[in-house]
């Protein structure tokens, strides 16, 4: 039988510990495979006297060793509680620990080179229709397997102290729960809410899905269920067994709450669209107008008063809102492609779906495979503080102005490049071979990150023949991610050193590119990272760059192979053309700005960093400088064109453009020192919710959309949005904003475009 594992953990029975593996066969069935397995860690050889003198334990000698090649014991313990116990303990003497904060399931998957698929063989029974394997054979595969979503949402009063209704979708399974003595289509009806929730836990079990979704399903959908549950002592039961799952619910920006449903996988969409796309806000009704361009049945005003309305008297129209939003999730998921996504990453990494997201766990997973494939062991994670902060990529300072034909050329994965190139890795750190321009040292012979890199590479090269473009993107996101983890004091390979090597060497290489362009008698005019920015002059813009793409190539792997004795897989692309392009200045200096510039690609214009893409300015803002940057890339007048702009805003034209959208960064009550705009603006709201808040100026200052009492301060958005963006831009105009609106036009403005 080959299948996906949906979920992992473990039971103890009969005194052992179980590894249980949940998933879905290529055959549509549910199963679970159990297999007996030891917990266990390392520690040196030469600590094992210290050891048996502080606590008895057993053991295993070891072929494996260290990162300093110093032999390995492994040590047994009976459940994997111990592992912590026992590592406190030695730790707590002094004695090192390895590889002992890998979760058990985790360790299991790892030791067996699971990733994602498996093929298993062995006796088998049914258990509720469940396929029940007992210490099988398992080995990893590549499946092919449909998994089974329920996408859930629940409509409440208020306060959340009680469900009105509760909707389920599940393939062309679609149907509401609601509390209610009459009878509605597409509706059950319950005399009471445990009735309703009663039956809600029955469905999730008869539907059996191997993932639960919804949109903020955990922090609300989810936890307000849990509440009920306990009030009105109905068993929470998420899960493939009939055991009470738990609800993790966590505050901070950098931590996410989960649910733990054995043998399922419960994901909040919103966090996965979140990841995926940059939207103006992560409503559902957004993501579906982005993904489905659909909207909702109901559009709310104040929405907790009208679902109450609707509950009492439009009870068929709460049904459908309902239904609607689950609709709309498994809309967005198969429209998004997003499962997809998620599958392959966890084919990659060997991961649950929503652990994938764990840039330390991803490269943990693969990491260790190999690493214990070339007999050795990782240390145990430090948790150590960061002391330093890291060395970021090589900013040049830019040259305004406005150009014609710039030619980019960027570095294709410059960071995983440079870590095969020069053997950046944790296994070869510290040893003699190649010295990084920092001072690090790494050893010639091919290290584990060099490996998974090289592998990764040509994976993506055949998802790249196949037209795979969510597979390329999965490789992209793990290998992209590789450089923050070791950068992490979370990560047990941390070292600021290792990090520091990467950029270092990122840095030396694009000054050098910049160098030999600037030899060949080109001028560069702007570097960022990993890409730089060339002046074309008038020659044909795509010859020139195929050309200096690759007498620089060749360049690179001459200077690598001769200084390093090494070969280069640095690979500088040749990637567009801007036919017009301007590099603002920094404003009110007379220096370039860095990460902020626009031009003309194929026609189109494309702003980077600037206004009219960041989520501090207004839509107004983003409106007019994409216009007049328009208007300026085609040598039309500006002139008129700005004063008529700022006289439609004062007549109220774009007054659904000028809203502000800004986040807290923590509760309103935290705001002591200082108190900014929109903290000043969610204040004036009786019962602010949620953390994005959205306001105007008026002549009372900063004000919620949703209790404006002053009229719009134009002036504000004159002076604040629209004035620093044309000045940007005209300067190289030899024109004023100021001047413009007073009628008054510099003696140059009219000569200019």
């Amino acid at each position: 039988m080959k299948g996906f594992i949906v979920d992992s953990g473990y039971r103890v029975m009969h005194g052992m510990p179980y590894v249980c593996l949940y998933g879905r066969s290529e055959e549509g069935e549910a199963f679970l495979s159990l297999h007996a397995y030891e917990p266990y860690f390392f520690i040196r050889e030469k600590d094992m006297d210290e050891a048996s003198r502080v606590e008895d334990f057993r053991f295993e000698e070891s072929a494996l060793k260290n990162f300093s090649d110093e032999k390995m014991v492994k040590v047994l313990v009976d459940i994997p509680a111990d592992v912590a116990k026992l590592r406190k303990i030695f730790e707590g003497e002094g004695i090192k620990t390895y590889e002992a904060d890998i979760l058990f399931p985790r360790r299991f998957l790892i030791d067996k080179n699971i990733q994602g698929g498996v093929e298993i063989s062995g006796e088998y029974e049914y258990q509720n229709d469940v396929k029940v394997y007992k210490n099988p054979e398992i080995h990893s595969a590549l499946v092919s397997v449909p998994l089974k979503t329920l996408a859930i949402d629940i409509e409440t009063d208020m306060q959340a102290k009680s469900i009105y209704c509760i909707s389920l979708v599940c393939g062309e399974y679609k149907k509401v729960l609601i509390v209610s003595e009459k009878k509605w289509k597409s509706a059950e009806s319950f005399s009471t809410e445990k009735d309703m929730l009663e039956r809600f836990f029955s469905l999730v079990q008869e539907l059996d899905p191997d993932i639960i979704m919804g949109w903020h399903v955990i922090e609300f959908d989810l936890h307000v269920i849990k509440k009920r549950c306990q009030k009105l002592e109905v068993a929470f039961v998420l899960g493939r067994i009939a055991e009470v799952s738990k609800i993790m619910i966590k505050e901070g920006y950098f931590e996410r709450s989960r649910v733990i449903a054995e043998g399922r996988q419960v994901v909040d969409l919103l966090s996965w669209v979140k990841d995926a796309v940059k939207l103006d806000d992560y409503k559902l009704e957004t993501a579906a107008q982005y993904y489905l361009q659909e909207k909702k049945h109901v559009q709310f005003v104040s929405k907790g008063e009208e679902i109450e309305e609707m509950y009492a008297k439009q009870t068929q129209k709460l049904i459908d809102y309902n239904m609607k939003d689950s609709v709309l999730v498994l809309g967005i998921l198969v429209k998004s492609d997003l499962l997809s996504l998620y599958m392959r990453r966890s084919f990659l990494t060997g991961l649950m779906l929503d652990d994938v997201r764990g840039s330390i766990a991803s490269l943990d997973s693969i990491y260790l495979k190999k690493l214990r494939s070339r007999g050795y062991v990782a240390p145990s994670v430090a948790h150590s503080a960061k002391d330093e902060s890291i060395t970021g990529g090589y900013v040049m300072d830019s040259k305004p102005g406005m150009y014609e034909n710039i030619l980019v050329f960027d570095f294709k994965s410059l960071y995983p490049s440079l870590m095969r190139t020069f053997n950046i890795d944790p296994l070869s750190f510290g040893k003699k071979g190649i010295k990084a321009p920092n001072g690090a040292s790494f050893a010639k012979k091919p290290g584990v990150m060099p490996e998974i890199i090289e592998e990764l590479m040509k994976v993506r090269e055949e998802y790249k023949q196949k037209k795979d473009e969510v597979g390329r993107y999965a490789i992209k996101i793990l290998m992209n991610s590789f450089f923050g983890v070791m950068a992490s004091p979370l990560c047990r390979f941390y070292s600021l050193d290792m990090a520091n090597a990467i950029t270092s060497f990122a840095q030396f290489f694009i000054k050098k590119t910049a160098a030999w362009i600037r030899e060949e008698g080109y001028e560069v005019i702007y570097s960022d990272t990993d890409s730089v920015f060339v002046i074309g002059g008038k020659k044909d813009a795509q010859k020139l760059g195929e050309e200096l793409q690759h007498k620089i190539n060749i360049m690179l792997k001459d200077y690598i192979h001769a200084e390093y004795f090494v070969d280069s897989h640095l690979e500088l692309e040749f990637e567009k053309v801007y036919t017009k392009f301007i590099m603002p200045k920094l404003r009110g200096v007379d220096k370039g700005a860095k990460k902020r510039y626009a031009g003309i690609v194929k026609g189109k214009l494309e702003v980077v960093g600037m206004e009219a893409v960041r989520g501090d300015w207004t839509p107004v803002a983003k409106k007019f400088q994409e216009e007049l940057l328009k208007r300026v890339f085609a040598g039309q007048r500006v002139q008129d064109f700005i004063p008529h702009f700022v006289q439609e805003l004062k007549d109220g034209k774009y007054d659904s453009l000028l809203v502000y959208k800004k986040a807290l960064r923590k509760p309103l009550k935290d705001y002591l020192k200082t108190t900014p705009p929109h903290v000043k603006a969610a204040r004036k709201l009786p019962r602010f919710k949620g953390k994005v808040v959205r306001y105007v100026y008026t002549t009372e200052g900063a004000e919620p959309i949703e209790l404006v009492k002053g009229k719009i301060d134009y002036e504000h958005y004159v002076q604040k949005q629209l004035k620093p963006i044309a000045d940007s831009v005209l300067v190289f105009l030899n024109l004023k904003f100021d001047e413009l609106l007073s009628g008054q036009r510099s003696l140059f403005g009219y000569s200019s475009p």
